[in-house]
């Protein structure tokens, strides 16, 4: 059913003159979606606050909140246990985009004045709607597409287990769909495989510089959750104290927080910022974290005063990023980072400072190889650099993905072709896909790391026709040697 409603509210969208993309789609689905599920939220805090013989104070005044302007209802034909929406109260057409524009957006993203912190759910909804505009121009549109939210629900586990699992697909659709929109997907069974291997455990702090649509977090909650001890405490740690973000695009920001929530986060610790506008040199002990996952952008090219936050000085995004995760990094703290796979062989000055950097300061302990087609839309080869900070390097693990097939946006990676790769980690063997390299053997002038696997098998070079003609004389002298033979013994 929930997929069905995703497709036809994606249907109307696309008749809707003010929605031109995926992008837009996902993100006029959001705010819809978001509100659907704050109204859920609040209704079951009433309901057991009304249990406790206590009275529940709601966040939205009345006038804005979901059964007052999106869905008012009135019981159907006098039958109590039936309700439907009160077309006489419900606003629809120029009315209706004229309230969510002049009324509803501004009420709500004054929250974020009127919030007490950062952490909570109504700074939260201050912050997204602060970013996002209504797009939907057709009020008769918007009113549709608001009755199939309204079939929505978020009560069960199930319910938003679904919820999420189509979200995802969304997001993928969107990363798919091309122009900038590869850098919200990174695939889950990458993410799912960085995150078995540095196995981040309850009460760690877990972070994403670089959040995106938070693939990375909510990947990380349903692999702790589904390892820890249920118990209050914990579950009250995951919740408020283990996930951590931030993010510089508005659409970016706001996917991010509502795919964490329909993962079961209620108030997602994302902040709206330009990660890299921080000066590195200001990062102390209590911003630093245990866990660090990322993919952040590459190609992206830096102003001169963002370089100037940085001990290592590039336009390039992805190099500025890395040191922004070693600093935030705790001694002993894991990270597992995607970066272009040139970052391990360039020869400007900036990249060899950086590799430096990263050995004497990291354990680079893993570099799993990327195959092309990974990122859909990207044509870029890229790795996967996993260190532990605090000891320096003295070897490197280097892993060759190779699925035995093209992959692209028909067909995609999946868990199976990292299955090995995971299993093989944990001893670091050397396979025909795997080898070590000790930094000892590392040219200090370059600290190249590039992926040069020596374990290939060797393929036996083609020969010359005058090689092959030769061959062939030999092997008719040996033939007639034989029928000689034969001969005498007959």
């Amino acid at each position: 059913m929930f997929e069905q409603t995703f497709k036809n509210i994606d249907d109307i969208l696309y008749k809707d003159s003010g929605a031109d993309s995926e992008l837009d789609y996902i993100g006029q689905t959001s705010w819809v979606l978001f509100l659907r599920y704050l109204d859920e939220l609040e209704q079951e805090k009433a309901d057991e606050a009304e249990l406790r013989g206590e009275e529940y104070q709601f966040i939205l005044d009345e006038a804005y909140r979901w059964h007052s302007w999106a869905m008012p209802k009135k019981v159907k034909d006098g039958t109590a246990s039936v309700v439907e929406l009160d077309h006489h109260q419900a606003m629809t057409g120029p009315d209706l985009v004229q309230f969510v524009d002049g009324r509803l957006f501004p009420y709500l993203a004054g929250f974020k004045q009127r919030a007490e912190s950062p952490q909570t759910i109504e700074y939260k909804i201050g912050e997204i709607f602060s970013e996002l505009k209504n797009k939907i121009q057709s009020g008769y549109n918007l009113r549709e597409i608001l009755e199939m939210a309204d079939d929505l629900s978020f009560r069960s586990t199930t319910d938003k287990h679904e919820l999420s699992h189509l979200y995802e697909t969304k997001i993928k659709n969107m990363g798919n769909a091309g122009r900038n929109g590869g850098q919200y997907y990174t695939p889950r069974p990458l993410i799912r495989a960085m995150i078995r291997v540095i196995d981040p455990q309850i009460g760690e702090k877990v972070y994403d510089g670089a959040v995106g649509s938070a693939g990375f977090l909510c990947e990380a909650y349903e692999y702790m959750y589904a390892r820890m001890d249920k118990t209050t405490d914990n579950l009250k740690t995951l919740q408020e104290n283990t996930f951590y973000g931030k993010e510089k695009k508005n659409l970016a920001y706001v996917i991010g927080i509502m795919n964490m929530i329909l993962h079961g986060i209620e108030a997602p610790n994302i902040i709206h910022t330009n990660t890299l506008g921080e000066n590195i040199r200001d990062i102390q002990e209590k911003n630093r974290y245990h866990v660090i996952l990322a993919n952040p952008p590459f190609g992206g090219k830096e102003r001169p005063e963002v370089q100037q936050n940085f001990d290592i000085k590039t336009g390039e995004t992805a190099f500025l990023f890395l040191q922004h995760f070693i600093k935030s990094l705790k001694t002993g703290g894991r990270a597992a980072i995607v970066i272009k796979n040139t970052f391990l062989s360039n020869t400007d000055n900036a990249s060899v400072s950086l590799r430096k950097h990263l050995l004497v300061s990291c354990n680079l302990h893993t570099v799993l190889d990327m195959p092309g087609g990974t990122f859909t839309g990207a044509g870029v080869k890229t790795v996967v650099l996993f260190f532990e900070k605090g000891e320096p390097t003295k070897k490197t693990w280097y892993y060759q993905l190779d699925p035995g097939r093209n992959l692209g946006k028909t067909n995609p990676l999946n868990d199976d072709d990292l299955a090995e790769f995971t299993d093989l980690q944990k001893n670091k063997p050397e396979t025909e896909r795997s080898w070590n390299l000790k930094t000892a053997d590392i040219n200090p002038d370059t600290f190249d790391l590039g992926v040069k696997n020596p374990n290939t098998p060797e393929e036996t070079p083609l020969r010359s026709p005058q090689e092959i003609l030769a061959e062939m004389e030999r092997l008719d002298a040996e033939t007639n040697e034989i029928l000689l033979g034969l001969k005498e013994l007959i």
